[in-house]
This record gives structure tokens, C-alpha cells and sequence, in this order.
């Protein structure tokens, strides 16, 4: 059977390549709306998160018509720590929508998502979006495309692919560069002509691989996926199927089963072959498993996800101020909440430790983990994490360790910069050639090695560089990398701070808090130039006197604090040292906060 009324596509691209603004589009030229109807941008972000940030950072399934065809759309994240919600998504559609900036042409993110598109064989449409940009670069750009396409042993097929030219802002799209079109008819005829149509045995036993998972609080876990083979009705009994362990099959039922109109999830009695479904009900379902007919367990294979590349210690809050602002602070609230949110994202590991009140939480990168971070913040959890650390692998008998590809654009005057802070850092350099008026850098560092330098990077270059990381791979332990220059300012005693006591630290460096800010003893409350620590009494006031000097009046003039974000908190922490996360605030701290037991404990090591 082929079901010619439907299509399945995923968008890939590069994060800021306009992938979800397009979407709008589509779903306003696919009659979604009213055309009085109020629609904000970027309507598929829906997470808080990815509005403030600019970002797509799980994938999400939407729905639009074109004709007498429904086109099933997955809009995916484009930033590298998220690559795993990609490599997934991928195996419920037919077809890919490549997008690429017409200025800034194909990026790092850009050759890893297709490289998994093109593994599983999927037809590629390439959309050169942004075209009405002022330098736009609408001839190059499809020319480097093919380029990538052949460095990536494509097909002969995907080397053919068709290129459409977009304005996703405009909402516009053309199957030339110099004609802007009126609106996404090209597009959306590709779509048609160029993405097969789902296929598959309508009346063979039903079969379904689980791409994804969500969870609801009222029905539990919610299993999505594409139907592959035979239909599935309400109410239905059926096997839960792992490809790995063909012999442990599970009966269950479904109990309600939706399909994606829209932005909505509607109920549905049935689905067959080529829809992608939601079907809760089932118990224990993960992503990978195949959901089978009761009469045949018969399991697909699944994508291999990623491992992750660095690991955090997730623990209950207990510092001095503990349980003041967050709604969850004990060990169950963190524990449920980091085993459920492992659940819905394959690339995040989550395991016990020697400690009752402590979880190591593994993840893709700083950004990964500093997202899931903020998102529990915002939810009311309380809690402390480590400095992050790699994960090293032992391959023939070598400790190994993850090696990452940075692709670096910079001004020309700032490589000399780049490349010294890449020195310390034992980056090595593989590739450096001019691109217009900057240079492209190409480095292959440790994972270890990038922790901390986004800051650096900025600053070096003055904001106009741009840095990007893929993961290469293992290779042998590059050895010791001091990767922190610079020493903390702890705080003497608990108290509140004062103007005075702050006046007479910030020579000593840059402070991270305002006058009457409370701080406790050992919490971090700025950075010393030097490598070393500095006890400093912020909480100091000045004592009154009878006698009067000639500077007695004058106001205290204090140098603006600087206020650290979640991310460069974990750039900046040492091993000794932890981050207290509440839903207020975002605090440093020594690990052991008592002056004489860090002295102590210094001693012995």
C-alpha cells in the first residue's frame, strides 16, 4: 500500500538557520489559522527556554495540508548538545527539508544531521533559506552544498537533489534565486513530487517503533512513532518488543491513541501504515522499543544514540541557606525528576552513587546539562552540582578520551589570540584558511579543554567570533590542561553584604554581588586575578567614631559586580568547589565551607 494522501518530513539544519520561523510559515500557508487569528513567532518553540534563548531544543511534531495531502512536519534542534533528539526523529520520516543560511552557507551541524539522513538512505530537499539577507550568497551556497553532499558518500539520488530558494520570514519560495516567488506553492509541490510516500503491508500484522516519548502527568508515559507495517485500533491488546532482547516481549493494551492535526494532539479510533501516532497506556515503554500486534512480536532495529561525553553530580542542597526558596529540596523530588526527564532524552544518562542524596547525570555538553539545570530551577527544585567532568573510555588497552572538532571564524587580528589560548588548551590545529575578511581555524581539542573558554573566546575576539563544536571521537589522554587562571574570593563569615566591606574587596577583584546581598561563610563572592583563594570580609562595617576625617563623608564608589549565568558558573567552578541552584538565585560555594577545614583538608593532599 502507498499512501500518496501522506508525507513525513523532518527539518535539519544548523541552530539560527531559520528552521522553525519556515515552519510558521507552513502552517500559516497550510490554512491552520484564521487570518484574523493572533499568532505569535516561532510558534513551535514552545518551551519557555527556547524563546528566551532563540533556540529549538526538542524535537516536535506538527502537522499542516497541502491539497489533498497531509504533510507531517518534525521540527528539529540545531545545536550540537542536542544532536541526539535528531539522530532519533530521523527514523519516523521519509524525507528531509535541509536548510541552509544563504549567507552563511553549510555549517558544522549542518554536515553531522545530514551525514544521519543521508546513512538512512532518506531523499533530501535543499532549501537555501534567508535569500532576501544583503549578503546573501544564493549562487555559492547551493554549489558548497553538493560539495558537503559528496564529502558525505551521498547517493547518486541525494547527489540530485532538488534546491528550492525560501524566505522564511517572507514566507515566500522560489525553484530560482532570482525570483523571490509570492508564496511556499514551490516548496510545498516539491514536497509532493520529489518526498516518497509512506509504504508499507495494510494488511499485515501492526508494527511500530517507538521514536520518542513523552510524559503526562494524568496518562503516564506517551509513545510516539511512525506506524511501519498494519494498523492499530483503541483499545487493543499488544506486545512491547525490544530488537536487543528478542526474547522478552510484554502484553499490554493501548488506551488512547492521538494524531498530530495542527499543534494539536486530537484522539483518534485507528491509524495505519505511515501515520505517526501518540498511543499511551503502555507501561514501560522506551524509546527503541517496538510496539507489535498480541499475534506477531516482531522488533526493528533502532538508530544508535550517541553516548555521552561528560558527567555532573546532581545533590540535595545543603548549604546554610537550604530549603529557603525552592518548592522540591529533598533526595526523592531530585531523583524522580532526573529518571523521568532520562526517560524522554536518550542522550542524558542517570545513575546512583555511593552518596543517598547524590545522582551522576551524564549528558552531551555543558549546554545540555545547563538546560536541564535551568528548566528544573524554573519548576521549584533546589539543588547542587558539581564541576562537570569527561567521560574517558578504555579502547585497547589506552585511557581515551572525547575529542571534539572546533570550527572557529575570527576576525584576522584575533588568531594569534585564538591560537595561544588553543595551546594551553591542547588543541591542535588542522585546518586554517581565509574566509573573506576573517579567518576559518579548525582545531581538534579535548572535550575537557573547550570547559570554560566560551568566555575567553568572546573576549578575545571581542564578539566577533564565532565557535562551533562537533564530537570527533576518542583519542589517547592528552595529559594535564590547567584550564582556570584565575583564584576565587571566598566569603569570611555568614552575614549580609556592605558597601564598605565590598569597597575595601573589590581591589582584590571582580565581585559577583551587590550590597546587601546575604552570604554565608565559604560561599564564592568573586574572582581573584591571581591563582589562588582570597577570604574576604564583604560583610565588614565601618565603625563610628567621634572623630571626623577629611574623607569620612565621601560616598564609596563600587565597580558594577558581575552576574554570573548558569553556564558561566560551570565554566567558571573548580574541582573543590559547587554551584547552588534554587529558583531565586544561582550561588558559588566552596565544597567544604568552614576556612579551617578547607585548610585542613588542603593539607593532606
Amino acid at each position: 500500500m502507498v499512501r500518496n494522501d501522506l508525507r513525513n518530513i523532518a527539518i535539519i539544519a544548523h541552530v539560527d538557520h531559520g528552521k522553525t520561523t519556515l515552519v510558521d510559515e507552513m502552517l500559516k500557508f497550510g490554512g491552520l489559522f484564521r487570518e484574523n487569528q493572533a499568532i505569535g513567532e516561532r510558534i513551535m518553540d514552545s518551551n519557555d527556554l527556547e524563546r528566551e534563548r532563540g533556540i529549538t531544543i526538542l524535537a516536535k511534531n506538527t502537522s499542516t495540508f497541502y491539497k489533498d495531502a497531509k504533510i507531517n512536519i518534525v521540527d528539529t534542534p540545531g545545536h550540537a548538545d542536542f544532536s541526539g533528539e535528531v539522530e532519533r526523529i530521523l527514523k519516523m520520516v521519509n524525507g528531509v527539508l535541509l536548510l541552509v543560511d544563504a549567507a552563511e552557507g553549510p555549517m558544522p551541524q549542518t554536515r553531522f544531521v545530514l551525514q544521519k539522513a543521508i546513512e538512512l538512505g532518506h531523499k533530501v530537499i535543499v532549501v537555501i533559506n534567508k535569500i532576501d539577507r544583503p549578503d546573501a550568497r544564493v549562487y555559492e551556497v547551493p554549489d558548497e552544498v553538493l560539495e558537503l553532499l559528496l564529502e558525505l558518500d551521498a547517493n547518486d539520488e541525494q547527489l540530485d537533489s532538488p534546491v528550492v530558494f525560501c524566505s522564511g520570514r517572507k514566507g515566500t519560495a522560489s525553484l530560482t534565486p532570482d525570483d523571490a516567488g509570492s508564496d511556499l506553492t514551490p516548496l510545498f509541490e516539491m514536497i509532493l513530487q520529489h518526498i516518497p510516500a509512506p509504504e508499507g503491508d495494510e494488511n499485515g500484522e501492526g508494527q511500530m517503533l517507538v521514536s520518542s516519548v513523552d510524559y503526562n502527568e494524568y496518562v503516564g508515559k506517551i509513545a510516539i512513532g511512525r506506524i511501519e507495517r498494519g494498523s492499530f485500533k483503541l483499545k487493543q491488546d499488544v506486545l512491547v518488543c525490544d530488537y536487543h532482547l528478542t526474547d522478552v516481549n510484554r502484553k499490554s493494551r493501548i488506551t488512547a491513541m492521538f494524531q498530530i492535526d495542527g499543534l494539536a494532539r486530537v484522539p483518534a479510533e485507528s491509524g495505519s501504515v505511515g501515520d505517526i501516532v501518540c498511543i499511551s497506556g503502555i507501561e514501560d515503554i522506551s524509546i527503541g522499543n517496538t510496539i507489535c500486534s498480541a499475534l506477531a512480536a516482531d522488533p526493528l532495529p533502532f538508530v544508535k544514540i550517541g553516548e555521552p561525553t561528560m558527567e555532573m553530580t546532581f545533590s540535595v542542597n545543603n548549604s546554610p541557606f537550604a530549603g529557603r526558596e525552592g518548592k522540591y529540596v529533598t533526595t526523592r523530588h531530585i531523583r524522580d525528576y532526573l529518571f523521568k526527564e532520562a526517560i524522554k532524552d536518550m542522550s542524558l544518562r542517570v545513575s546512583e552513587t555511593n552518596s543517598a542524596d547524590s545522582y551522576n547525570v551524564c549528558g552531551r555538553g555543558e549546554m545540555h546539562l545547563s538546560i536541564l539545570m535551568e528548566n528544573m530551577r524554573r519548576e521549584g527544585y533546589e539543588f547542587m552540582v558539581s564541576t562537570p567532568r569527561i567521560i574517558y573510555r578504555e579502547i585497547d588497552g589506552v585511557v581515551c578520551e572525547p575529542i571534539d572538532r572546533c570550527i572557529i571564524d575570527v576576525p584576522r587580528e584575533s588568531v594569534s589570540a585564538v591560537m595561544e589560548r588553543m595551546g594551553y588548551r591542547k588543541g591542535e590545529l588542522v585546518e586554517m584558511r581565509p574566509k573573506g575578511e576573517r579567518m576559518h581555524l579548525e582545531f581538534l581539542i579535548p572535550t575537557r579543554g573547550l570547559f570554560g573558554y566560551k568566555t575567553e573566546f568572546l573576549t578575545d575576539t571581542k564578539g566577533e567570533g564565532t565557535i562551533n563544536t562537533l564530537f570527533e571521537g576518542y583519542q589517547p589522554d592528552r595529559g594535564e590542561i590547567q584550564k582556570r587562571f584565575t583564584g576565587s574570593l571566598i566569603a569570611y563569615e555568614t552575614g549580609e553584604a556592605t558597601s564598605y566591606g565590598l569597597f575595601n574587596a573589590q581591589d582584590r577583584g571582580i565581585m559577583f554581588i551587590n550590597p546587601a546581598t546575604k552570604v554565608y561563610e565559604g560561599m564564592l563572592v568573586g574572582m581573584s586575578p591571581k591563582g589562588e583563594d582570597i577570604v574576604v570580609n564583604v560583610c565588614k562595617k565601618k565603625h563610628l567614631t567621634a572623630i571626623r576625617s577629611t574623607g569620612a563623608d565621601e560616598a564609596l564608589r563600587l565597580v558594577t559586580p558581575k552576574k554570573m549565568s548558569l553556564e558561566e558558573a560551570l565554566e567558571f567552578i573548580g574541582e573543590d568547589e559547587l554551584i547552588e541552584v534554587t529558583p531565586k538565585s544561582i550561588r558559588l560555594r566552596k565544597r567544604i565551607l568552614v576556612g579551617a577545614l578547607r585548610a585542613k583538608d588542603k593539607s593532606k593532599k
